[in-house]
């Protein structure tokens, strides 16, 4: 008699997709594995949020487990948002409310009140905060736009890094010190802080950085460093500082991949090559996003912006189990390498809680709707959750 799929098992075909192959094939020696294939099916069906496995917890002896986040959250007025992070994560990156603009928006007038309440948030929920960021090419206040002197943009630079770094010396874990200084082909992006200071820009920054803030890891933090070329600048920059006698304790990979596109050969040769300069090695900015991009690579740099029709956003309403089910795989391949050099890899970072809060929503293109993080619009564990989870058993 042909054995019949039982009904829950048509409710996802995600999880199941070639389970009625496999009992066709050989159903006696196949009962066992789909029987607990169906246990693991009906429990992640129960699971809400706040009773699925914790990320921290499933990875407490490998790495950090962060995640990004934003204003409300950081004022715990998202309630949803709120039971997540403390469940699942413990690290937490500001997304936007330490970036030069925000926290120094006048000459000789900083805002650190958001700052104060990430700190005071962090460690009422002993939360490791990774700052970001000290010194970027973007988002820098508008005193600074039209700025000529070279001396006035070093008072900038040093007052700036000197008075925000001191005041979180110790009640930060880590800064990232300087962000997305590289071009593709590995040389220094051209921005005001290399037009006016020069070469050695970066390395200053590490340097007035270890001085205000001694308590604190210092990284250098960029996109597609896992390339090749811009790998090469990586390790170029941080044997400068290096011999400078300047402290750099890590690098961070940002990790804006495509689901479909994970480059991973690249990924372990940037772990072991980074890891070989005695420095830690994070994955700081993690999304896998389901949505290509006018350019078909994989950029992440804010200023590159296009618009697009209904073609570029296929998935307006929901994501196809197809979809989803490579982003699972993609998902669980990135932490068995991470696991693979657990020794090297000090953090995992996603880049916000949960698909509404990406930024992949609105870049490169404007109101789209991408899925590329854990938790979905609900706050509830997605099918690449439990993938990440899964490894670990």
């Amino acid at each position: 008699m042909p054995y019949k799929l039982p009904a829950i098992m048509k409710v996802k075909p995600l999880i199941f997709n070639n389970i009625a192959t496999m009992i066709k094939n050989k159903p006696a020696i196949l009962y066992p594995s789909i029987i607990l294939l169906l246990t693991v099916f009906i429990n992640t069906q129960k699971l809400t949020a706040q009773n699925a496995p914790s990320l921290k917890q499933v990875f407490n002896n490998d790495f950090l487990i962060g995640t990004a986040i934003n204003t409300p959250q950081i004022e715990e007025k998202d309630a949803a948002a709120d039971k997540l992070i403390k469940q699942q994560f413990n690290a937490v990156t500001p997304e936007n409310i330490m970036k030069a603009e925000i926290i120094q928006p006048g000459w000789d007038v900083f805002n650190f009140e958001l700052a104060d309440k990430l700190v005071a948030y962090a460690a009422k929920n002993d939360i490791k905060v990774n700052a970001h960021n000290l010194i970027w090419h973007s988002q820098l206040p508008a005193f600074m736009h039209h700025m000529q002197s070279a001396d006035s943009v070093k008072q900038y630079f040093v007052h700036h890094i000197t008075a925000v770094a001191s005041r979180y010396d110790g009640k930060v874990y880590s800064w990232d010190v300087v962000n997305e200084a590289l071009n593709e082909d590995g040389s220094l992006r051209k921005s005001i802080f290399l037009d006016k200071l020069g070469d050695d820009y970066i390395v200053e920054a590490f340097r007035l950085a270890q001085k205000a803030s001694p308590h604190s890891k210092l990284y250098y933090n960029d996109y597609n460093i896992e390339q090749p070329a811009k790998r090469k600048g990586a390790i170029e920059l941080v044997k400068k500082i290096q011999a400078a006698g300047v402290r750099i304790d890590g690098i961070g990979i940002q990790g804006h991949w495509r689901a479909d596109n994970v480059p991973f050969a690249d990924i372990e040769e940037s772990i072991k090559a980074f890891a070989a300069l005695g420095i830690e090695v994070m994955f700081t900015e993690l999304d896998l996003g389901v949505l290509k991009n006018p350019w078909d690579n994989n950029t992440a740099d804010v200023s590159a912006t296009a618009k697009g029709g209904a073609a570029m956003n296929p998935y307006a309403k929901e994501l196809p189990d197809s979809v989803e089910r490579v982003q699972a795989k993609a998902y669980a391949d990135l932490f068995q390498l991470f696991l693979k050099y657990k020794k090297n890899v000090s953090r995992v970072t996603f880049w916000g809680v949960n698909d509404q809060q990406s930024w992949l929503n609105d870049w490169p293109i404007r109101g789209r709707t991408n899925y590329p993080l854990l938790f979905d619009r609900n706050f509830k564990p997605k099918p690449a959750f439990y993938s990440v989870i899964t490894i670990k058993k």
